[in-house]
């Protein structure tokens, strides 16, 4: 699907179109397959599938009513943020229950996790991130798309529009107004 019939397919989807966000979910459905499972290799201590991670993802977006992309980056970058946003809860209730109140089946994993050491660490950056958000949106969206998503500053670039070395000079300011806000809270 050409570009212009994706932003066409999105903004009928802003609208209200449900019909045209069930297609849009569908024409994307691979792309967001893929993230979910990013967001996941990252997070190796969930018992998550990519496939929950992606039907709640898309539950939870539906269910919100004025939301806007413009473009498939932002696109991306929003279903990112909620991905983001429900490991966070799912950790959050997890943290929440009592030791040994219930079994809980997991995989183990096979690969070293390249992501957070643990749920508070996790839950504390999504709220540094969250914050970087309010002061500066596009840094926001390089961490999401970098940290959370698994993109390359290439492809950070493609889909923002800027040049690989915007993105490499964005990653690191965000990287250190993120240190700085972790380390003060």
């Amino acid at each position: 699907m050409s570009d212009t019939d994706l932003n066409t397919l999105i903004r009928s989807s802003e609208n209200g179109d449900a019909k045209a966000r069930e297609e849009l979910f569908t024409v994307l459905y691979a792309e967001l397959h893929n993230l979910a499972q990013r967001q996941l290799r990252r997070n190796a201590s969930l018992t998550l599938s990519p496939t929950t991670l992606l039907h709640e993802t898309y539950l939870d977006m539906s269910s919100r009513g004025s939301t806007s992309f413009p473009d498939r980056a932002r696109f991306l970058a929003y279903a990112s943020r909620a991905m983001r946003g429900l490991i966070i809860d799912y950790f959050r209730s997890r943290s929440a229950q009592k030791r040994g109140g219930e079994f809980e089946i997991t995989v183990l994993p096979t690969e070293m996790p390249q992501g957070v050491e643990s749920d508070a660490e996790l839950q504390r950056l999504g709220d540094a991130v969250d914050a970087l958000a309010n002061i500066e949106p596009r840094l926001a969206q390089v961490v999401d798309l970098k940290f959370f998503c698994g993109l390359t500053f290439q492809e950070i670039g493609a889909a923002m529009g800027t040049s690989d070395r915007t993105v490499k000079r964005d990653w690191e300011k965000a990287r250190i107004l993120l240190q700085h806000e972790l380390t003060e809270t």
